[in-house]
């Protein structure tokens, strides 16, 4: 249900405003009814080395970069 508070509103305005309303809510509950896929490449473990990072110690910022 609209409420218009101020201005005088075309009818076709009201449909343009009614639409995006309708639309969002229904992108809104589809949204939260499908799970989101688990995405590979957005995966925040493929960043870490497989022998782990590098340990902290003496000349450790010269071997960071290097490839194990």
């Amino acid at each position: 249900m609209f409420k218009v508070l101020r201005g005088n509103p075309t009818p076709e305005e009201l449909a343009a405003a009614l639409a995006v309303v309708q639309a969002r809510a229904a992108a809104a509950s589809s949204a939260a009814e499908a799970p989101e896929e688990l995405n590979e490449w957005s995966d925040k473990a493929r960043n870490v080395p497989r022998g782990g990072l590098p340990q902290p110690g003496p000349k450790a910022w010269r071997s960071s970069a290097w490839p194990r």
